[in-house]
């Protein structure tokens, strides 16, 4: 384990896979690097305690919570944002599947919401509606549009299978 600090340390991390080169504080959060350093937005802060899941990313195709994870934690790690997921303007089935069922509102929660499903795919192709709302389970949604996050992420698996 590389050790930093006090001061800032400059880091490598790959984000949507592309390394990205900044000068963080050791206690500098994953979130606020995305958000100010490289000027990716997608996560949200909201309640920054890792309690809402606004702010999921993947890190080595794990879903975490951004706020309560360091970006020097990160360094040598994948990171996925919700920009990530999009190849060439076209969305990935995921994210389609949100739309076309109405699995966002206001859509604060929802690159979190995606995110959390993309793990939970990765991990089990396949889920059960049971499977995905335990699998779903850290990530709020305001707005209430829980039915529609369900009904998108099983119809992602239909379409997408175990290669997701």
């Amino acid at each position: 384990m590389i050790e930093h600090g006090p001061h800032k340390t400059a880091i490598t991390l790959e984000v949507n896979g592309l390394p990205q080169f900044v000068d963080v504080e050791p206690r500098r959060t994953l979130l606020d690097t995305l958000r100010i350093d490289l000027g990716l937005t997608g996560a949200k802060l909201v309640c920054n305690m890792g309690n809402c899941g606004a702010c999921t990313v993947l890190v080595d195709g794990v879903a975490v919570y951004s706020c309560l994870t360091l970006a020097v934690e990160c360094e040598g790690k994948a990171i996925t944002t919700i920009e990530g997921l999009a190849q060439d303007g076209v969305l990935h089935p995921l994210q389609q599947a949100f739309v076309q069922h109405d699995a966002l509102q206001c859509g604060f929660c929802t690159p979190g919401q995606v995110l959390a499903a993309h793990a939970l795919l990765a991990r089990n192709p396949q889920p059960t509606e049971a499977e995905v709302v335990a699998g779903m389970a850290g990530n709020l949604c305001r707005c209430g549009a829980y039915r529609g996050i369900i009904e998108a992420v099983l119809s992602a698996a239909q379409q997408t299978g175990p290669q997701q």
